[in-house]
């Protein structure tokens, strides 16, 4: 068996980290040892030892609290012969290369050593430089200060639902939001009871589920404000998983919209008295251009027949924007009613192909019809949606270039889809496409007409249909519309 060194002790002891032993001599607290990593911590040499404690740090110098120093704590712990820790403390160390003292925390330990009479005849005082974690934690505290005054200053209120127990945390706003004080204490049921029947059932439920599928919570509702009064909110969240990947907490904002929602209603509700009060004239004109259309017809003038056929299209254009108009206001204050009935989708595309055809003869438009397809759906709304896709396709195209539409079985769906060989659309503008009033910003578009409102209107009939509608396009390539819609079941 290989002999120690007789100060292998010692050694270990010096080569620990931030270890330093005193006698339990009181007043006096005499250091024994000190570990190299204490010194270099204390900015201290070796002629410590031998020294009493205080002498070498004097007591102002060494607290961990306000009222808590070093002495409080090597006499307790001899007293109680427990040990006592200091969690966190602040003792600046100096830096000789900046002639500076470094604000670092240290957490500390003070294990008693006793004989054999069960007396305490040393103190074992370890420190651990906390200052990453201190300050770590600061920075924590001040980010959540600043969400905290951010979300006040955006009129926002914060809430965690946690999942399991369905327990819920919020901030006061949240109370003010419901039309309570901000004191007051609501529960999950009572702010739920307050939100529209109809938007609970078939918005703030559906979104619930659908989060914890996607991880998304988003949705607008109306409710109810103890004084009988209508407003709207915005609630939009995100969910935390555990390790095993299953939610545990729901975490997200309220925001109320009432006073956007109010301005959004005033806007569709002229939106929807100017559309509508231009329906007659526009109707009036139609019908004298084609009363002067028939009069001039043995007139044997081409110029005057093709002007008056001009004249016609503008007014299917306008008569169509209005139409469009009409539904969006429909749509976005509720009024839009889908009136399902049975049809023939492939006899639908045809007819539809049909009437473009007739508007602007000189384009050719390919359908390929090869099956009866029986839907059940809104016949009206979606021939606007193959409508659309093939205006669009004829708008955004050349004259010369080829149209195709197809209508197929694909699984338990139907799927109609229009392609163009015309300008294309990029990645990034596709995502947004749908969007309301949202038009593509090029040199290529700038001199197209239109409001941006089909499109838009298009997504939200096929999701009333609870299908689906996408676009696949490149750049001077052209572009494809799709969109399904579930077939009836057998």
């Amino acid at each position: 068996m290989p002999v120690l060194p007789e100060n292998i002790f010692q050694t270990v002891f010096e080569k620990s980290p931030g270890s330093l032993l005193v006698k339990a001599d009181l007043p006096h607290f005499t250091i024994l040892a000190a570990s190299d990593d204490y010194l270099a911590i204390t900015a201290s040499t070796r002629e410590i030892i031998g020294k009493g404690f205080f002498e070498v740090f004097p007591e102002d110098d060494v607290k961990f609290a306000e009222d808590v120093n070093a002495r409080n704590v090597f006499t307790k712990v001899i007293k109680s012969r427990q040990k006592i820790d200091v969690p966190t403390y602040r003792f600046d160390v100096y830096n000789p290369a900046t002639k500076t003292y470094e604000i670092r925390y240290w957490s500390c330990c003070n294990t008693p050593i006793l004989d054999t009479a069960n007396n305490v005849v040393y103190i074992l005082n370890t420190v651990v430089d906390i200052t990453g974690e201190v300050k770590a934690k600061e920075a924590a505290i001040e980010s959540e200060e600043r969400l905290r005054l951010a979300t006040e200053a955006a009129s926002l209120a914060t809430w965690d639902l946690n999942v399991q127990d369905m327990s819920f945390i919020y901030s006061p706003r949240l109370a003010e939001i419901f039309g309570h004080p901000p004191e007051t204490t609501v529960t999950l049921t009572q702010i739920r009871d307050q939100v529209n029947a109809d938007d609970m059932q078939n918005i703030v439920l559906k979104a619930f589920h659908e989060s914890l599928r996607t991880g998304i919570y988003l949705y607008e509702v109306r409710i109810y404000w103890p004084d009988g009064s209508l407003h709207w909110i915005k609630t939009q969240g995100i969910v935390i998983p555990d390790q095993n990947k299953q939610p545990v907490r729901l975490l997200g904002t309220i925001l109320d919209i009432t006073e956007s929602k109010r301005d959004e209603i005033r806007k569709n509700d002229f939106i929807a008295m100017a559309s509508h009060e231009l329906k007659t004239p526009l109707t009036s004109l139609k019908a004298y251009i084609q009363l002067i259309a028939l009069k001039m017809s043995s007139s044997n003038s081409n110029f005057i027949s093709n002007e008056l056929s001009k004249a016609n299209q503008q007014v299917n254009k306008m008569t169509s924007l209005i139409h469009g108009f009409l539904d969006l206001s429909k749509l976005e204050s509720g009024k839009l009613q889908l009136k399902m009935q049975d049809f023939d989708i492939s006899e639908l595309v045809n007819d539809t192909v049909t009437e473009i055809n007739g508007i602007n003869p000189v384009r050719v438009i390919t359908f390929d019809q090869q099956e009866i397809i029986n839907i059940t759906a809104d016949r009206g709304k979606i021939e606007e949606v193959i409508s659309n896709f093939l205006s669009n396709a004829v708008k955004y195209s050349d004259k010369r270039s080829n149209i195709f539409i197809s209508c197929k079985k694909i699984n338990n769906n139907v799927q109609v889809s229009v392609t163009d060989e015309g300008i294309g659309i990029n990645t990034a503008d596709q995502e947004k496409l749908f969007q309301r009033y949202f038009r593509v910003e090029s040199e290529k578009m700038k001199n197209i007409p239109g409001f941006g409102v089909g499109l838009y209107l298009s997504s939200e009939i096929i999701q009333r249909h609870n299908g689906k509608i996408w676009v696949e396009s490149v750049e001077d390539k052209g572009s494809t519309f799709y969109f399904s819609l579930p077939l009836p079941t057998q």
